[in-house]
């Protein structure tokens, strides 16, 4: 039996609700989806996974509000139903200097934190970004509300130079490290 894995495009596309960061003349809608296509490609390729995305078309929006736009994201997943949930974002800051990659989980030593670690080693190994750790964050919408272990992978700063040019030019390479750390995490290689 495949294993479920509902990959969430975060945000929608620019000049839409919930369209999330943009820097660097880059969009967090546009790049997520990408790189969710790009992973959702290699687990459908390989018999022991299926996977699902929750924007099937770049143009897609999901929801009217933000609160919508999440708990349709979340409903897709919990309906299925998903064995793992990953959401894909791009991260801002108002400091230029602030880099890297990091994985939110709703707790610490969960099934969620294992394989967020492994997909962070695996970003950081092929892309080349910053480790920033896995942290707990209890308050993101998408963490509580999903009905199996879920993480959220903030891929690199929009904001900063160097994130932003690999945020550009290495997004397939960013779904091959989640691919490879999903397949660490189950022992299948």
């Amino acid at each position: 039996m495949a294993i479920k894995i509902f990959i969430d495009q975060g945000h929608n596309p620019k000049g839409a609700v919930n369209a999330g960061a943009e820097g660097s003349g880059l969009y967090e809608g546009e790049i997520t989806y990408n790189v969710g296509s790009y992973l959702a490609q290699m687990l459908n390729a390989d018999s022991r996974f299926e996977a699902r995305t929750s924007r099937t078309t770049p143009e897609e929006v999901l929801g009217t509000s933000n609160t919508t736009s999440l708990a349709t994201r979340v409903r897709m997943a919990n309906e299925w139903p998903a064995d793992y949930f990953i959401s894909i974002h791009c991260n801002f800051n108002e400091n230029p200097a602030i880099n890297g990659t990091e994985v939110y989980v709703y707790e610490l030593y969960s099934q969620a934190y294992y394989l967020g670690q492994q997909i962070l080693n695996n970003i950081v190994n092929y892309v080349g970004t910053r480790d920033n750790g896995i942290r707990v964050n209890k308050s993101l919408y998408v963490l509580r509300r999903t009905n199996m272990p879920s993480l959220l992978v903030e891929l690199g700063y929009l904001s900063n130079a160097a994130d932003a040019q690999k945020l550009r030019d290495n997004q397939y390479d960013f779904a091959y490290g989640i691919y490879q750390g999903i397949l660490q995490y189950f022992g299948f290689k």
